[in-house]
C-alpha cells in the first residue's frame, strides 16, 4: 500500500497576513518578540517566524497570542470582503504599513499633535518627501 499523502502544510498570503496583525499589536502594546515569546511559551525566533508567516500559528497558540496582547482572535483575521480576494499586497493593507519599522511610532506621536492645521503639515511634508524618493516610473503610475 502506498504511503498517505501528506496535507500541504506550507504558509500562505493568509497567515502572512495573520502574522502582520499580530507584529501590529505587539508593537501598538509596547511588547517586545521576547516578551511576547515568554507569554506564550515559545522563543523570541517563533514569534519572529510567525510575524513574517514563516510559520503558521495554530489555533490554540493564536488564541494565547489574542489573550496577551487583549484582542479577539478575530482581529487577526482580514473581514469576509477581503478574505477571498487572495494574497494581500502591500500597499493594500494598513497592517502591512503599520508593520514598517517606526510607523507605531509616527503615528502615536501624530496623534498627539492637538493642532490639525500642524497634523495636516505634517502629512503633506511626509507626502512630499516619499513622492520625492518614488522613482519616476511608479510616480506616473500613481496619478
Amino acid at each position: 500500500m502506498p504511503p498517505k499523502a501528506k496535507p500541504n502544510r506550507r504558509s500562505d498570503y493568509r497567515d502572512t497576513e495573520v502574522g502582520r496583525r499580530v507584529r501590529t499589536q505587539r508593537l501598538t502594546k509596547g511588547m517586545s518578540q521576547t516578551e511576547l515569546g515568554t507569554k506564550i511559551g515559545v522563543t523570541f525566533q517563533q514569534v519572529q517566524k510567525y510575524e513574517n508567516g514563516v510559520n503558521r500559528i495554530g489555533a490554540g497558540r493564536l488564541s494565547r497570542i489574542a489573550e496577551v496582547l487583549e484582542v479577539p482572535v478575530t482581529y487577526f483575521f482580514p473581514d469576509d470582503s477581503t478574505a477571498s480576494s487572495g494574497p494581500v499586497h502591500h500597499d493594500d493593507s494598513p497592517f502591512a504599513l503599520l508593520s514598517t519599522a517606526g510607523a507605531i511610532q509616527l503615528v502615536r506621536a501624530y496623534a498627539r499633535i492637538r493642532d490639525g492645521r500642524a497634523r495636516h503639515s505634517l502629512v503633506e511634508i511626509a507626502e512630499h518627501m516619499a513622492d520625492s524618493a518614488m522613482p519616476a516610473a511608479r510616480k506616473s503610475r500613481r496619478g
